[in-house]
């Protein structure tokens, strides 16, 4: 019986992927409607006969983001299915990340997805932290490369406090999910219990909390 279930767990495991592949030469999203009323696992397919090399490309990564629209001097530029429709079903995102002076991505987890960033201009400090506590960082320079493994705790910091950088990343789930740290600890929508957030970070009623 045990062998069977090891077996069965193994077969599983063995079909477990990032997102569904395509069942057919490729899925362009149509124009997103506020009538729609079906709700899918990625979007609705365009007519076939209707596409047109406008839905594979897209100029959304050319221009720079704002860095000043946040505190944390960063912006992030994401294709989707709606700059880029030819992307539907495809398992891929992209993403721009521009950097002001010691901008930073804060600590945050792909749910969904892994990452691979490339540096194309600066010098970024970049890391993650796996499951048994252990960091890995490292100095990114123009040209080079990291990957950050799948629902991993990971960051991006430009290192320069004068000059801007700027990254390019792939990532390997057409809707990856982010969910950042602090937000999710402090700023929740239906927030977590002062109680638990007291014990967790071990903040007493003198420092206050949330």
């Amino acid at each position: 019986m045990l062998l069977n279930l090891l077996l069965a767990f193994i077969l599983l495991m063995g079909r477990v992927r990032s997102d569904p592949d395509p069942l057919q030469d490729y899925c362009v999203s149509p124009p997103h409607s506020p009538h729609q009323h079906i709700f899918l696992n990625g979007d609705l397919c365009k007519d076939p006969t209707k596409v047109t090399v406008s839905d594979f490309t897209t100029s959304a990564l050319s221009k720079p983001g704002n860095t000043r629209a946040n505190p944390f001097m960063i912006n992030v530029t994401l294709t989707t299915t709606t700059n880029l429709p030819g992307l539907n079903t495809m398992g891929l995102t992209m993403g721009r990340i521009d950097f002001g002076a010691s901008g930073v991505v804060q600590p945050h987890v792909h749910p969904r997805a892994s990452e691979v960033t490339v540096c194309l201009e600066g010098v970024l400090l970049v890391g993650f932290v796996d499951t048994s506590g252990r960091v890995f960082t490292q100095e990114l320079h123009p040209g080079e490369v990291f990957v950050f493994p799948k629902g991993l705790i990971h960051f991006l910091y430009n290192i320069d406090t004068v000059s801007s950088a700027l990254a390019v990343s792939g990532l390997t789930s057409q809707n990856p999910g982010t969910q950042f740290v602090s937000l999710v600890s402090f700023a929740s929508e239906l927030p977590i219990p002062q109680e638990v957030l007291k014990r967790l970070y071990h903040i007493n009623d003198q420092e206050g909390c949330c």
